[in-house]
């Protein structure tokens, strides 16, 4: 009896990681989410969402399925890092942002922009945050960078922009990657721009000390990825890590973050992609998201 439950319980984890690894994994999705963020009287705006693809030659699958959400026409795109697996992808990257590129868009890199994954216990996720300690640098997010700057997004690593989307002024601020302790948000500390209807802070990793500066100094949006969701969820309960120290309910989709009396809205995306050395999810299934962008109905 002991025997054939072993069995059991052995073949339904195989079950489920060949689940994770062959279906859940390739099962794109389209989240889409009304956030209430713009002044009453303001006309919606539609921003797309992508993070955290970590693309490998043998993504062609995910690289046509970023190159359709062309197909959307959102009025802004913002990607929030970790494009590349390894370098031979680069073209890759390309191609899945070719069209997307046509639109405004803004950027910013995770660690694995700059550096290739390391094998590592995927049971290493479940204890407490660690901070990356990448050993080289081996990515080209050099010449990844300065392509996406010349095809007409924007680099808001630790850089403040306004830009034009569908007629009105936007503010963009971001940092560098905090999981790589590379974040340095004095750099773009200040009340938003009071020219702009809207005001966006962008990073990579949602760690609480970039929330908590963008919300007090007023930011209405807060958009991260990194987290990939949890990527291996319990049904019906959710994550168990975030690999920050944000806590797991807010590990993926849209919440609010409140600090210093003053609340934003935030959303992580729960990713695209995984690393090479963990290639699967469960009960998470990749995702990029639209948000709709609309007036707030509680202004004074």
């Amino acid at each position: 009896m002991i025997g054939r439950t072993a069995a059991a319980v052995a073949l339904t984890g195989v079950g489920c990681f060949a689940y994770g690894a062959f279906i859940e994994r390739q099962a794109f999705t389209l989240r889409r989410f009304t956030v209430p963020v713009l002044p009453v009287g303001q006309r919606p705006l539609t921003v797309l969402h992508v993070s955290d693809m970590h693309l490998s030659t043998d993504r062609g699958n995910l690289v046509r399925w970023v190159d359709s959400l062309a197909g959307l026409r959102p009025d802004l795109v913002v990607t929030t890092g970790d494009n590349l697996s390894q370098p031979e992808a680069l073209p890759m990257v390309y191609q899945a942002y070719a069209r997307l590129l046509a639109l405004p868009g803004v950027f910013v890199f995770g660690s694995n922009d700059y550096f290739a994954p390391n094998p590592v216990n995927p049971l290493r996720y479940l204890g407490p945050a660690r901070d990356g300690k990448p050993l080289r640098e081996i990515l080209p997010h050099r010449e990844l960078r300065a392509t996406l700057v010349e095809r007409g997004w924007h680099d808001v690593e630790h850089q403040r922009v306004v830009l034009t989307v569908d007629g009105r002024l936007v503010e963009v601020r971001g940092t560098k990657d905090a999981h790589l302790k590379l974040d340095a948000y004095g750099a773009v500390a200040g009340p938003p721009d009071p020219a702009a209807v809207l005001s966006i802070g962008v990073t990579h990793a949602p760690y609480l000390r970039l929330l908590d500066a963008m919300t007090a100094d007023g930011v209405d949006l807060l958009m991260a990825g990194h987290t990939h969701g949890g990527q291996v969820c319990v049904p019906f309960y959710g994550a168990l890590t975030t690999n920050c120290d944000l806590d797991a309910a807010r590990v993926k989709g849209l919440s609010s973050h409140t600090y210093g009396g003053r609340t934003s809205a935030l959303h992580v995306s729960a990713g695209l992609g995984t690393s090479p050395y963990a290639p699967y999810r469960f009960a998470c299934r990749p995702e990029a998201s639209l948000l709709t962008l609309v007036p707030r109905t509680n202004q004074v």
